[in-house]
Formats: C-alpha cells, sequence, structure tokens
C-alpha cells in the first residue's frame, strides 16, 4: 500500500479570490501571497501554502494533496497504481511548479474526489506571521489538519482508501439524518501520523465537493479570537463550539468563501496506533456543536 505522511495542502475555487483573501487574513489568521501561475497561496506554517485557491465560475474544492516521503516513495507509489490498473495523470512541469513539488500524481477515487500524490515540497521557511497575531497552527508532521470528503458509493470509495492508499480506520460514526431514516456511514481515516484522522469520507453528495476542512490552533483562547472574528467579519456560522466525542477536538464551524466548512479547533487527540483500538460513537460531542444553526 502508498504509504502517505500528511494532508500537505488542498486546492479549492473561489469566485472572488478578493473574498478568500480577505477571509483567510481577517477570519482565520492566515497570511496569502500571489501563486505561480495564478491564484491566491495561503500560508499557515514556515511552507509557503498549505491552501491553494484558484478563481473560477464555480465555488467549490477541487483537490487534496497528500505527501510522500521521497522520489523512492513517490516512485514505488505509481508503481502499485500501475499494478493495480489505477489510472492516474503526472503533474506537468507548470502544476508541479505551482503546488510547489518535484512530482506529482493525480488520482481520482471512487467517488471522483481528485487527490494529488506528491513528494519534495519546495519551501523558503520563512517564518509565519499571522495578520491577526495567531501564535501558531498545529501542522508539522501531521499535516495542515483533516479533511471530510463525500463518498455515495461508500464501499467502493473505503476500500480504495484502505487498501491502495493505506488510509487506516479512526473510527465510526453512523449518522441518521432524522429518527427514521436509514443511518448514513461516516468513517474517520488516519495516515502515517499521530493526528487522529486526517481523512474522512461521508455517505451522501456534497455539490461543494468537501464538507469541511479542519485548522488546530494551540489554545482555546485562539478558538474564540477566531470566533469573534468570525462575527465581526459577518462570516455565517455552521455549527456551534462543542468538543467531539471522537478525536476531542474543540471547536466551532463556519461557511468558506468555497462553499464547504471549515473547522476551527483545538485539543485534537494525537494517538499512539499500535496501541488504539477503532470503535462507533454514537453522538457527535460530548457537548455543543448544534449544527442545525448552518440550516438557519
Amino acid at each position: 500500500m502508498i504509504d502517505i505522511r500528511e494532508l500537505g495542502y488542498f486546492v479549492a475555487q473561489a469566485e472572488s479570490l478578493k473574498e478568500w483573501q480577505d477571509y483567510a487574513e481577517n477570519v482565520l489568521g492566515m497570511m496569502t501571497s500571489e501563486a505561480p501561475e495564478g491564484g491566491l497561496y495561503v500560508k499557515m506554517d514556515e511552507r509557503p501554502f498549505r491552501m491553494l485557491i484558484l478563481e473560477g465560475s464555480e465555488n467549490r474544492y477541487l483537490a487534496s494533496g497528500w505527501e510522500l516521503a521521497s522520489e523512492e516513495a513517490f516512485a514505488a507509489a505509481t508503481a502499485e497504481l500501475d499494478e493495480k490498473g489505477i489510472a492516474w495523470e503526472a503533474g506537468d512541469k507548470t502544476l508541479c511548479n505551482q503546488r510547489g513539488v518535484q512530482q506529482l500524481a493525480i488520482v481520482r477515487d471512487p467517488a471522483g474526489n481528485r487527490h494529488e500524490l506528491y513528494w519534495g515540497h519546495r519551501s523558503d521557511f520563512l517564518p509565519f506571521v499571522s495578520p491577526q497575531g495567531v501564535p501558531r497552527f498545529v501542522t508539522g508532521d501531521m499535516g495542515l489538519g483533516h479533511i471530510v470528503l463525500p463518498a455515495p458509493n461508500f464501499d467502493e470509495t473505503r476500500d480504495f482508501l484502505k487498501n491502495v492508499f493505506g488510509f487506516g480506520l479512526s473510527d465510526i460514526m453512523n449518522h441518521k439524518p432524522a429518527p427514521d431514516a436509514d443511518p448514513l456511514r461516516i468513517h474517520f481515516m488516519h495516515c502515517n501520523n499521530a493526528r487522529h484522522h486526517s481523512l474522512a469520507i461521508a455517505e451522501f453528495p456534497v455539490p461543494s465537493g468537501c464538507v469541511h476542512a479542519m485548522v488546530e490552533v494551540d489554545s482555546m483562547t485562539e478558538v474564540g479570537r477566531a470566533h469573534d472574528r468570525m462575527t465581526a467579519n459577518g462570516v455565517k456560522l455552521s455549527a456551534t463550539l462543542g468538543e467531539h466525542l471522537n478525536d476531542r477536538m474543540t471547536s466551532f464551524y463556519m461557511k468558506t468563501p468555497s462553499g464547504f466548512d471549515m473547522e476551527y479547533g483545538f485539543g485534537g487527540l494525537q494517538v499512539d496506533w499500535s496501541e488504539h483500538s477503532a470503535f462507533e460513537f454514537t453522538r457527535v460531542s460530548v457537548w455543543g456543536h448544534d449544527f442545525s444553526i448552518g440550516f438557519k
């Protein structure tokens, strides 16, 4: 199986790059700069970017960038794709330059989600200096955070992510949108780092191409300050403050200019996978996280 180390970046599209710049700087507390070949880099640590926003006619999520350890790991990954008869496309020089990587392979999972496997990120290692005074985001060898992607053809997508990409199962939720409704599965998955999950898949379609992305700060104070900035800038709240049962993240959710949600949190679990037992949890949160507010 492929050895994915972290969620290195994501790519989204928006009608207005200016709106995303304002959101990134004034609400998320991140830095921005112009990306090669057009677009907006959003910086949250010493890397030049962790989010790339491209201008387009539709607000949506486009791609997830998954980091491999080396050129040898990349060669092994593409060889595995070939051996299993899975179609992939090599990123050209222009695309690799924009993503800031040495090589890149584009793969679509059975649900149609675009994944970019890469190695050799490029960085000037300039420090992160938040325009809102955020001391740091929790990244490092755990990557930018996590994403939750749609997977209506759930079994096929889960098997692909497990048996080809090498994701392990962290835990399970069977979500019932109504008491008499059939449950919809959400599986939380980890790659080769300590973050509780870098990816989750949900058994329903999502027009924006992503349920939510998550970024983590190092104190509850910074979660509170971000919540104030969200309110001050008129950003729509998607879920109230709460603490998740599975990864213990204390967070709130808000809309991004690309149509999917952003979870902004603190205190996520870091797991020793040799000691972990996957389980099913039957409620979303220990307290809080009222998602109905996002539909009002």
